[in-house]
């Protein structure tokens, strides 16, 4: 049976079909991860946009636990990489042995070959280490000994760090930063949820009992809904404008790239998507444009000075930048003349 490629998903679902499907994975993973809700709809938006989630925060708050239940709501292969110091390149990517019987090297597929890959505290393995990951997240296939592996779709990264314990671990790239969709911090609880936590893990942990509420094939119709999702050329130009400002932005010394622009749009439609719409709107952009541009930056050496964070300066921009014109008739109007909103598709 051959494997279904990156690029091969389904078609177009009902509405009503693809609600039912996604609020069945949020409503499980939130089984495991108390008080999230919208950190468990950001983290279903990226893996809907075809991308790859960077969990940041400090010890003891879930990201590994988000993680996991993602993987385990969706019945596809799982692979997860504790990533320590001694970890080769190999043991990501798979290497060729040689076969005594056949008198031949063979190949062995490395933990990248599964659908989610859970890639523990990234930043503990040496660059070298972290850089196997840079083809197979941007090209969804693996290349070794000069031979070209596709992955299978839907093909997801999600990685974990501690931002406050630095020793003995190596900051991630610009490169490999770039890579990531999105950037999120899962936070401390509330009082309430924390509680409900006490109640719910203090004997058991749900992770063990989590039961998968979707397949691969699923997932793959879901990533082709999202793709067919408008946008329109103001909301295109909108996006443009707002990574534009992060190049000229003069607390910043490093913008965003185009890939960021585009990660931005298609998280956009899968935001969109789960909110029942079928075309993207700026104030999706607006919500997107801290996790999805923040950890791409760098700020000036006087920016660092004055202790302005990335999303401090990016949520400044956001608030500066006007939105499209167009924007003063809503998609919900129903007063006579065109018919639709500014942002909607025209309907045939």
């Amino acid at each position: 049976m051959t494997q279904q490629t990156w690029d091969e998903v389904g078609g177009l679902l009902p509405h009503d079909e693809f609600r039912a499907a996604s609020e069945a994975i949020v409503a499980n993973i939130e089984q495991v991860i108390e008080g999230k809700t919208a950190t468990v709809r950001l983290a279903l938006a990226v893996l809907l946009a075809e991308g790859h989630l960077l969990i940041e925060d400090v010890p003891g708050v879930g990201k590994t636990k988000l993680a996991k239940a993602l993987a385990r709501s969706i019945d596809c292969s799982v692979r997860r990489i504790q990533f320590t110091p001694d970890l080769l390149p190999s043991d990501v990517t798979g290497v060729s042995v040689y076969n005594q019987e056949t008198h031949d090297f063979e190949f062995r597929p490395g933990a990248v070959f599964a659908n989610l890959v859970v890639g523990d505290e990234i930043n503990r393995a040496s660059p070298k280490t972290q850089s196997a990951l840079l083809e197979c997240m941007e090209e969804r296939q693996v290349t070794v000994d000069g031979v070209t592996y596709q992955l299978q779709t839907p093909f997801m990264v999600i990685a974990t760090q501690n931002p406050i314990e630095m020793e003995g671990t190596y900051p991630l790239p610009e490169a490999q930063r770039d890579r990531f969709t999105a950037r999120i911090a899962m936070g401390y609880p509330d009082a309430g949820a924390e509680l409900a936590m006490l109640d719910g893990h203090g004997a058991t942990d749900p992770l063990t009992e989590l039961r998968p509420v979707s397949d691969a094939a699923t997932v793959r119709q879901l990533i082709g809904h999202v793709r067919q999702v408008h946008v329109a050329d103001a909301v295109k130009q909108y996006a443009i404008d707002l990574v534009t400002a992060t190049r000229e932005a003069p607390d910043l010394r490093l913008g965003a790239s185009p890939r960021a622009t585009l990660q931005l749009l298609r998280t956009a439609r899968a935001v969109a998507a789960l909110e029942g719409r079928d075309y993207a709107l700026p104030d999706d952009l607006q919500a997107l444009a801290v996790p999805v541009l923040a950890h791409r930056i760098i700020p000036t050496a006087d920016a660092q000075l004055a202790r302005r964070t990335t999303d401090a300066i990016v949520a400044e921009l956001v608030h500066r930048l006007p939105l499209p014109t167009d924007r003063k008739r809503s998609p919900y109007d129903t007063r006579p003349g065109s018919g639709r909103g500014p942002f909607e598709p025209r309907r045939p």
